[in-house]
């Protein structure tokens, strides 16, 4: 079992686009989801055609560039975001576009956040079928967002006939902080992988700037969820996004990288193996 491996531009999120790039190809990763979150001017300023050509040099895909930020507060602002960043992602050779849900507290009633929800991606979904793209609709875990669970997405997606269009972002990390139990390989766009290793915080007490890289330490349970994700069917990329500032000043970052995927890799096996018997 080789596990198709990929770098999300946040773990190595100091590096220009080039240089991840080319830690991505150091590393043996089929390809790169590019962010524009990150500080600084997308791609440094430079032609998407430029961002697309040395990818494409370098033997690797753009799986996707984030992000529609709070995609579910609708409106016209919101709906010209959406456009835009279809617009660089064709232009770039991106396969996806991430959307991402409000995270500050509102919106979160029930009956409320599924009526936003609904109502953005019957919006959302022309504009990604006039491009061609696949939108990942990407739930976050913690116990401020809008959309925490994958079920209350693909209810929607199924309800709005949009599974060609829209897939699930299956994140171990937001998974294990909501406590879902449901997994949903059939319409899993990508995988995001990171690790947690403070045994101290409680659950709710977990954020993004915990997420470092898995290795034996890990509580989320990366090998076991990437093994019910694999038993499922899904063979699709698993995107390595970590936020912990500890990983973005890695001296080696190729290398603790790379033990990593191998620890991954390894421990993936093995659970899969276990499970078989």
């Amino acid at each position: 079992m080789t596990l198709p491996f990929a770098l999300n531009h946040m773990s190595v999120a100091k590096a220009d686009y080039a240089t991840t790039l080319d830690i991505a190809a150091q590393l043996g990763c089929v390809g790169v989801e590019f962010r524009n979150d990150l500080p600084g001017e997308l791609f440094g300023g430079d032609a998407p055609s430029k961002v697309r050509e040395l990818a494409h040099a370098k033997g690797l895909r753009i799986l996707g560039l984030s992000e529609v930020k709070m995609f579910n507060v609708w409106d016209s602002t919101k709906a010209q975001e959406a456009r835009a960043l279809l617009t660089i992602a064709k232009e770039i050779g991106a396969e996806t576009i991430s959307l991402i849900p409000r995270c500050d507290g509102l919106g979160c009633g029930n009956g409320e956040r599924q009526a936003n929800l609904r109502l953005a991606l019957k919006e959302i979904l022309p504009m990604l079928q006039d491009a061609n793209m696949v939108g990942l609709v990407e739930p976050l875990g913690f116990g401020h967002s809008s959309l925490r669970y994958k079920s209350e997405a693909m209810d929607v997606i199924t309800a709005l006939n949009g599974e060609a269009h829209l897939k699930l972002v299956h994140d171990t990390f937001h998974h294990y902080l909501a406590e879902e139990t449901e997994f949903y390989p059939d319409h899993t766009g990508i995988v995001h992988v990171s690790g947690v290793e403070d045994k101290t915080l409680a659950r709710g007490e977990i954020g993004d700037e915990h997420r470092v890289l898995v290795g034996p330490d890990d509580i989320l349970g990366n090998s076991a969820q990437l093994r019910r994700l694999r038993d499922g069917g899904y063979r699709g990329p698993i995107s390595y996004e970590a936020f912990s500032p500890i990983v973005h000043d890695f001296a080696d970052p190729v290398g603790e990288l790379k033990s990593s995927l191998k620890f991954l890799q390894e421990s993936t096996a093995a659970d899969a193996s276990a499970n078989a018997r």
